[in-house]
């Protein structure tokens, strides 16, 4: 066996005999050591075996955290791309808004423009129409006052003529 694979355990410890020499040691003292090398081993073993499961439940955890921590940036790649959508939708809504308005505001003020020349052009012809009405009405008062002046005279001529 090499160093690198050999395994000592609590019973190879308890199990293990040495050889007797004439001079050897204290067999009672060999077998407490063995005895407290036994426990000390077992304790170890217990104390390895409790850190490796600690280990595998802190790499259990480990793994839950990661995937968590995937998924948290997942979520949080996915918000991001969802506010830019929303954000570049609500950027072409507003734009096809104010050109609908920009459109609809060059109707009215087309339209606008339609009524004032057509009121200028009723203006202007309402003012001709005025300006005959004036000038014909004139042209008869003139001619009912040359009538009257024509009775007047006719009337003192036919007066005079009286006697």
């Amino acid at each position: 066996m090499t160093e690198g694979e050999f395994r000592l355990t609590p019973v190879d410890v308890r199990n293990q005999e040495f050889p007797r020499g004439l001079r050897g040691y204290d067999t009672a003292a060999v077998e407490e050591f063995r005895g407290r090398v036994a426990d000390e081993l077992e304790r170890l073993l217990r104390e390895k075996a409790i850190l490796e499961e600690r280990t595998r439940h802190f790499r259990d955890q480990l793994t839950a955290f990661r995937e968590r921590e995937k998924a948290m940036s997942d979520a949080l790649v996915a918000a991001e791309q969802l506010r830019t959508d929303a954000a570049r939708q609500a950027r072409h809504e507003v734009d096809g808004m104010l050109n609908e308005a920009r459109i609809k505001a060059d109707r009215i003020l087309e339209k606008a423009r339609i009524a004032e020349t057509n009121l200028k052009h009723d203006q202007a012809g309402a003012r001709r129409q005025f300006v005959a009405y004036v000038a014909s009405f004139r042209a008869l008062l003139e001619r009912n006052l040359a009538e009257l002046e024509a009775l007047e005279r006719e009337e003192r001529d036919h007066g005079e003529e009286r006697p």
